[in-house]
């Protein structure tokens, strides 16, 4: 084999490397056969910026395999946690998962598996990093042997291209819709947003840690003291919004519900107190309503989310358990693990798989909310400490069909007993080809979870819990048609609890009054801990 070709074959093997490396998906879904047709824009920006340095690649051959090679860590850090978790890896953030990955992976695979891995990885990335280094040199050798017009032609090309790279990488930040260049810069775009995001992070971060330590609540005493260790739960409705009460679609069923609802409560000698809060999200993404609600700052994405867990800001649960409470959330859409559990406060956590449903979904819902609350009857009966719970019903939630119905709570049992509704109905498919079929079903699902949650709350109990009924955020624009981002709130549990919060002249009853201000949910929190603990002097940093 000639000199030559064998020149070239090398040319080609080490082209088809960086191609590889370019092209490296970051989503398990996109780890497909068509991903290798992808064409990088940064591509002929790198091989034909070599040729025409020639000689003096040398820098930017160490600077493009350094970028490179963190760019395909960060990609395989991104498949492992929208693998796990459904999204992609924030460095600011995750960094908390590596540490608890690796033990994860000892306890599965033992010491010599999980050595085994983590050395694979290494080899991987080093051996990638110094293959990626010897191709780009090996593209600037070549480019030494050039005439010098070719190289200026090599460099002005690998500029335009590297200028179509800039204009992708200005379309997906800025969200610019001018003319779009052929080919993709993938691995140059990613690398922007993750600086970008992380930018963003570092700010939210900061704004959370300084919430922290301006926080009076961690070095109070005294904390939740005037509840005398009565159990509190907090029920989040799913998609329970200001539109049930004015949108004429859904006010009158759903009034009718609430008064009876009053009637059953008042029977069982419960009084009631209800409002209004402004949710920070719309039509979706609940668990940035539950943080704002626990932290007492705004959480409005995912990115103030995950700064809020990295940071040292103590939420309502974390508070609760300082103060003597079991901590534990009921959490029926959790199919997967969740990491962020405990950094929101939660010393248990009970998701789909740990509260033996054993009848049918609903479509996307696991399970049916009459079967959540009794579930979440039994696990409390057996705990010692006072509970404090977040539950998170979700048989509101789209779909929205079928629609389960109620049974006799001594009927629940495991949960077989609703089979026949999971099979019931329109499919999704025949619902959401109408609007107006849509919005039926919504206001028939929210009724039937309003109409569960008030029955349990009126069960016989040796001691009412103070139960906070609220929804997490109103329905998508086009269903709720009204309320903006308000939800209701209901306060339920014996009379000399509610006394408490006589303060915040709420309307009593089930009825938030029209024309009550709505309170921004992050300042729940606040009003929450002063209303029901002693005033009570700092706790200083020695304990006393």
């Amino acid at each position: 084999m000639s000199g030559t070709l064998r020149l070239g074959l090398a040319l080609l093997c080490s082209a088809v490397l960086v191609d590889l490396l370019l092209i490296l998906p970051n989503h398990p879904n996109a780890l497909r056969w068509p991903a290798l047709t992808v064409v990088p824009l940064e591509l002929p920006v790198l091989l034909l910026g070599m040729l025409a340095l020639g000689g003096h690649a040398r820098p930017l051959a160490l600077v493009a395999t350094a970028a490179l090679t963190l760019m395909t860590a960060l990609k395989l850090a991104d498949l492992s946690a929208y693998a796990a978790f459904g999204r992609g890896f924030d460095p600011l953030a995750d960094m908390h998962l590596v540490p608890a990955a690796a033990h994860l992976l000892h306890g599965s695979a033992g010491l010599a598996g999980a050595l085994a891995v983590g050395a694979a990885l290494v080899l991987l990335l080093g051996g990638a990093m110094v293959l990626l280094y010897r191709a780009l040199r090996l593209w600037a050798r070549s480019g030494s042997r050039l005439p010098r017009g070719l190289r200026y032609v090599a460099g002005g090309t690998a500029l335009v291209f590297a200028l179509l790279c800039a204009a992708e990488i200005r379309t997906a930040l800025n969200g610019w819709q001018g003319w779009r260049p052929p080919g993709s810069a993938f691995t140059a775009r990613l690398g922007a947003e993750h600086i970008r995001d992380f930018a963003r992070s570092r700010v939210a971060l900061a704004e959370f840690e300084r919430a922290a330590a301006e926080d009076p609540w961690s070095r109070r005493a005294g904390l939740l003291s005037k509840l005398e260790g009565r159990p509190v739960v907090i029920v989040f409705v799913e998609s329970y919004g200001r539109a049930a009460f004015d949108n004429p679609l859904y006010a009158p069923r759903h009034l009718e519900t609430l008064e009876a609802g009053e009637g059953a409560l008042a029977q069982a000698g419960l009084a009631m107190r209800s409002g209004w809060l402004s949710s920070p999200v719309q039509g979706g993404q609940s668990w940035l309503a539950h943080a704002t609600l626990a932290s007492g700052v705004q959480v409005s994405d995912q990115r103030r989310y995950r700064a809020l867990l990295a940071s040292q800001r103590q939420t309502l649960f974390t508070l609760a358990a300082g103060a003597g409470y079991r901590t534990m959330a009921v959490a029926p859409a959790i199919v997967m693990d969740w990491p962020e559990g405990p950094a929101m406060g939660f010393q248990e956590i009970r998701a789909a798989a740990d509260l033996g449903y054993r009848g049918l979904p609903f479509n996307w819902v696991t399970m049916p909310d009459q079967y959540t609350l009794a579930a979440f009857d039994r696990i409390a009966a057996g705990q010692n400490a006072p509970l404090m719970t977040e539950i998170a019903l979700i048989s509101s939630h789209a779909p929205w069909t079928p629609v389960p119905r109620m049974v006799p709570w001594a009927a629940v049992g495991d949960g077989s007993v609703f089979d026949a509704e999971a099979t019931s109905g329109p499919s999704p498919k025949e619902v959401w080809a109408d609007p107006d079929r849509i919005r039926d079903h919504y206001g028939r699902s929210l009724d039937y979870a309003l109409r569960t949650v008030l029955s349990w709350a009126a069960l016989t109990r040796a001691e009412p819990p103070l139960i906070i009924v609220l929804g997490d955020h109103q329905p998508a624009g086009f269903v709720a048609q009204a309320g903006g981002k308000d939800v209701p709130v209901h306060l339920i549990g014996a009379p000399e609890v509610l006394r408490l919060f006589d303060g915040w002249d709420w309307a009593s009853g089930l009825r938030p009054a029209a024309a009550q201000e709505a309170w921004p949910m992050r300042a729940f929190r606040d009003r929450f801990l002063d209303a029901t603990s002693e005033p009570g002097a700092e706790v200083r940093a020695d304990g006393s």
